[in-house]
């Protein structure tokens, strides 16, 4: 039998990205990432991608985040996570914990 080990996090470092129209990444890889969370603080839905294609769009996304939502990123996903709004307006609050 296996032992099952949790690994806890005692640091979370706080960023914000202003809202845009184009591609923008909101947390870097990061291997050390035991979780992380968005805020959509924008009244415009924030398309999330996670993973490092080219772009992000409104076509090509993994959460189509709705105006003033909350996400929690998958645990053990340490990479990269991008974004883009349908318009720009407020911003993108993250909570990353390692």
């Amino acid at each position: 039998m296996s032992e099952v080990t949790l690994r806890v996090s005692n640091t979370a470092t706080l960023t914000s990205v202003a809202s845009s129209a184009s591609s923008v990444q909101l947390l870097a890889a990061n291997s050390q990432r035991r979780g992380a969370s968005i805020q959509n603080t924008s009244t415009s839905i924030l398309y999330v991608l996670l993973g490092t294609a080219s772009a992000t769009a409104t076509t090509s996304h993994s959460v189509q985040m709705a105006a003033n939502t909350y996400y929690e990123i998958p645990y053990g996903y340490t990479g990269a996570v991008q974004g883009i709004w349908a318009s720009a307006n407020g911003q993108a609050n993250m909570t990353e914990l390692t």
